[in-house]
């Protein structure tokens, strides 16, 4: 269950621009995805740890985990992002 990383293109990037927003200070904590999520990070540096993978990502990536996926989340940068689930 990879958790993908990218920069969107611009229609996507416009699109994300209209989602909810999310923020978070720096923390660390035990997160599962019942359902996909995918996000656009405005600010902040986070990793994300799978017991077999770990992922950072920050400003303007775009971010997909999957469902199902469980992790931990270390927010080394208080983070805002835009996010949809499903």
């Amino acid at each position: 269950m990879p958790i993908e990383v990218r920069k969107p293109t611009p229609e996507e990037e416009a699109e994300m621009k209209t989602w909810p927003t999310w923020s978070k200070e720096p923390s660390e904590f035990p997160w599962h995805y019942d359902q996909k999520e995918t996000c656009l990070v405005l600010e902040g540096e986070v990793t994300v740890e799978v017991a077999d993978e770990t992922v950072s990502f920050g400003p303007g990536d775009c971010v997909v985990f999957p469902q199902g996926l469980q992790c931990t989340w270390k927010v080394n940068k208080a983070i805002r992002k835009h996010y949809k689930f499903g």
